[in-house]
């Protein structure tokens, strides 16, 4: 090469300038400017009204704003709502006489088995006093979660920061399969198990380094990864972030780290996230996807 020349290399999101990362090409980055667009939607959705999570107890939990209650709900609930009544992995609810609670619009008029958000359908989501109710899965441990489109967390959210996207950070990777696949029980942050299958790791160069990750399958040929790197509790958040891709046929799968986002209980202490298993936990810095939230709540 001679004087004045920069050395150019193809990546799979770019070019290289000089060992330097270009800006990606037109399409890698509207891809992810989509991607991230649709992710802060659904985020704020699903995530940012988040505003309590109660473990039930065998037997009778009563609900309402009077601090007597075994759930204590905002102000703008009723003293007494009414119970929910965990036998085994039922759930059961009984609104108290007189108060108006509803799911999907439509008055409760009395007890109800309540589906909970592992169902493909979804949870009952019970309507009462500007707020809602329903029953999440920790584990195997039944809890109530409450979304509260008006409460402190959701005023108070101060929004999603990025890195800027960059080509180096799209890398394809080569899956190598596991003799059999397996059952493998994952800590949330509320030490509660979360049972994922995983069938391989994927192998793939970043940085000069070559990288091994495992990954869950939540569905035929749809990869989940949990991991943490060197940027964990400097740039990003701490406890892990998550990212997804799709295996292909020819047995490699695209990761693009540009995609790399924080789990909700980053901003949200009322959330259950899955913790990275050992071998996720990254030698590598990986300056790409979500930084860590502007003012991280520590777990509830």
């Amino acid at each position: 090469m001679t004087p004045g020349m920069i050395a150019l290399t193809l990546t799979a999101g770019g070019l290289m300038v000089a060992g330097i990362a270009a800006a990606p090409d037109a399409s890698h980055r509207q891809q992810v400017e989509k991607w991230r667009a649709k992710h802060e939607a659904d985020y704020r959705r699903e995530y940012v009204g988040l505003a309590g999570l109660f473990a039930l107890k065998p037997g009778a939990n009563s609900a309402g704003s009077a601090s007597s209650n075994a759930i204590v709900l905002p102000k703008s609930t009723p003293p007494i709502v009414g119970r929910f009544i965990l036998n085994g992995d039922r759930v059961r609810f009984e609104p108290q006489p007189g108060v108006k609670v509803a799911i999907k619009g439509q008055a409760v008029g009395g007890s109800i088995d309540l589906t909970d958000d592992e169902v493909k359908e979804g949870p009952d989501e019970l309507e009462v006093g500007g707020i809602a109710l329903w029953v999440h899965l920790s584990g195997a441990r039944r809890t109530i979660r409450m979304r509260d489109d008006h409460g402190e967390i959701a005023r108070s959210f101060a929004g999603f920061h990025w890195f800027p996207i960059d080509g180096k950070y799209r890398v394809t990777a080569r899956f190598i399969k596991d003799p059999a696949a397996q059952k493998v029980h994952i800590p949330n942050q509320l030490g509660d198990d979360d049972v994922y299958t995983t069938e391989g790791v994927v192998e793939f160069t970043l940085n000069g380094q070559t990288v091994r990750l495992r990954p869950m399958t939540t569905r035929p040929g749809r990869l989940f990864f949990v991991f943490r790197d060197q940027t964990s509790g400097k740039e990003t958040y701490e406890t892990a972030r998550f990212l997804y891709s799709d295996l292909r046929s020819d047995g490699t799968t695209v990761l693009d780290f540009n995609e790399a986002y924080n789990p909700p209980c980053a901003f949200n202490p009322f959330t259950t996230c899955p913790l990275p298993p050992q071998e996720n936990r990254l030698k590598v810095r990986v300056l790409a996807g979500e930084k860590a939230y502007a003012s991280h709540k520590p777990q509830a």
